[in-house]
């Protein structure tokens, strides 16, 4: 028993209220040192499986919880989750909500003040997690002043400084830059290889986390979990990597997991495609200019520049992707795009139909819905109200349209959405497209979205790229700040980077991907110097007959 770190023994969860279990007779073994990467459609309970085991589930969350969990050796039934503090730590999807102090410091010695450790422990303990994790510079910044991925790295630096012997997390490379997803996992990697500490990882970006995990977890339909070796459950999985789906249509043995295994095998396939068309994408009918950027200046306060002189110009019937490390002003110049936050100088102009342009900025939030849409990093924050139709309603109401307006939209981006269901009661994928719905309510020639793919699953993806694709298509300009490299790869005309707030490249999707060892999607990878970018792009240029 001392060998297995987490078991769960004929384990079935029914939430509050629910007629059916979101979990069914789940046996399952985790072993001291493994890293078991856990996979499944949203909503399919990934994230209760997390829960039980550390005992969140029921304790925390209500319900019923049948059969047995134990950590360690200790039993959720007899050992609340502050009893299992001492063995394991928990990272959820929204750090911010997590987070119980002010600084990052105080955070991250926050759990070990709980644990009752001396002060001279916890100050090296939190210096090492500072470098580990890339930081150092942040000890004393506001939580709440930090982007999406600084927070999330905060969030992990404060399970990691208590030394927990299993570490759960839920969504952890969600908000960080390629590169710095990397630097979270090379560590999480090197606590399982010389620690022997145990972790379990939710994540729908399957590509950053497989080629690491010693055991996949896939929860499937009717909360059905099966388990095994990362190559063999990738066989038959509906949650894949773009590696794992090319060595699939390719009939590789063994199917590869990692960009550097697929590579080898992928010799004959490169001399393939070497005679096949180039797959660019035509270049779409030149596009207006539908927003122009000059010089834009964001400064935060404390005198720190956000966006360092941006110009940018935006076309209509093109999607943009917006990619760039943590910090580096994404968000801050979507906000300056939208109006929202006005820049400290320079000039945001959106042209209109008919009459002078308009600067976002100088008008007022109702007449600015018209013009630029803007769904944010946490699209909730846009919704306020107890049921889906009311959402609906108001957004007909406040984009003066007639009623229905905003619920047909929302039938297509996601049908059989309840107009009596809470939107907090919601998918991932169903939240983005609620607010989604209520912004093209205003019908705006411009639309942004921060981050839009976080929690989403691969179908919901696959039906956000459609989205926005037809959205460019009927003439509007779209804006994505992602870090989402494979989406982008699917989705984008173009790719504008930014680094430290200034824009360091721009150009054609695949010219700037291609090149760039951060930014190039797997395929792109293994296929190099092709100009491939999709495993759908090498379907087309190799269809099954010409093979």
């Amino acid at each position: 028993m001392s060998d297995q770190a987490i078991v769960l023994e004929s384990v079935s969860v029914t939430p509050a209220g629910a007629d059916a279990p979101v979990l069914r007779d789940v046996d399952l073994v985790v072993e001291e040192g493994e890293l078991a990467l856990v996979v499944g459609r949203t909503g399919s309970g990934k994230s209760t499986l997390l829960g039980a085991m550390c005992g969140r589930v029921p304790h925390f969350t209500g319900g019923t919880l049948r059969g047995r969990v134990l950590l360690h050796g200790r039993d959720t039934r007899e050992h609340r989750p502050r009893d299992l503090a001492d063995l394991v730590g928990v990272v959820g999807q929204d750090p911010l909500a997590g987070f119980v102090t002010d600084t990052v410091e105080e955070e991250l010695a926050y759990g070990m003040e709980q644990l009752g450790l001396s002060a001279t422990t916890m100050r090296k303990r939190v210096e090492e997690t500072l470098d580990v994790l890339g930081i150092p510079e942040l000890r004393g910044a506001n939580l709440r002043e930090l982007s999406g991925g600084q927070q999330q790295r905060v969030a992990i630096g404060s399970v990691l400084t208590a030394h927990p012997r299993v570490i759960l997390l839920d969504e952890p490379t969600s908000a960080l830059d390629p590169t710095g997803a990397e630097e979270v996992l090379a560590t999480i990697t090197r606590l399982v290889h010389d620690l022997a500490v145990t972790v379990v990882v939710a994540e729908h970006r399957v590509e950053r986390v497989l080629h690491y995990a010693d055991r996949v977890l896939h929860v499937g339909a009717g909360g059905v979990v099966r388990d095994g070796e990362p190559a063999e459950v990738m066989r038959w999985s509906d949650i894949a990597s773009p590696v794992v789906e090319l060595g699939r249509w390719a009939g590789w043995r063994p199917l590869p997991l990692s960009v550097r295994d697929a590579r080898r095998a992928s010799r004959g396939l490169r001399a393939e495609l070497a005679d096949a068309p180039d797959p660019a994408v035509e270049e779409r009918p030149g596009g207006a200019p539908v927003l122009r950027a000059a010089g834009v200046v964001v400064r935060h306060p404390g005198d720190v520049i956000a966006v360092a002189g941006v110009d940018l110009g935006l076309a209509a019937g093109e999607v943009t992707a917006l990619m760039g490390r943590n910090g580096s002003g994404k968000s801050s110049l979507l906000w300056a795009l939208q109006g929202s936050t006005r820049p400290t100088s320079g000039r945001v102009e959106v042209a209109r139909p008919s009459g002078a342009p308009v600067e976002p900025s100088e008008l007022s939030p109702a007449r600015r819905r018209a013009v630029v849409g803007l769904v944010p990093q946490t699209a909730t924050d846009l919704l306020y109200l107890d049921t889906v139709g009311g959402e609906c309603t108001q957004a007909d109401r406040e984009s003066s349209v007639p009623a229905g307006t905003c619920a047909g939209l929302l039938a297509r981006l996601a049908p059989g959405i309840p107009a009596d269901r809470h939107p907090r009661d919601l998918s991932e994928g169903q939240k983005l497209a609620l607010v989604l719905a209520v912004q093209l309510t205003a019908d705006p020639p411009v639309l942004l979205l921060d981050e839009p793919t976080r929690g989403l699953d691969p179908t919901a993806k696959a039906a956000l790229t459609t989205t926005l694709r037809d959205l460019a298509a009927r003439g509007r300009a779209v804006v994505v700040a992602t870090h989402d490299v494979e989406f982008v790869a699917e989705v984008a005309d173009r790719v504008v980077v930014m680094a430290a707030g200034e824009v360091v490249a721009d150009g054609p999707t695949a010219e700037v991907v291609v090149s760039s060892p951060a930014f190039a999607p797997q395929v792109a990878k293994v296929l190099r110097p092709g100009p491939w970018l999709t495993v759908d792009a090498v379907r087309t240029a190799l269809p099954a007959g010409a093979r």
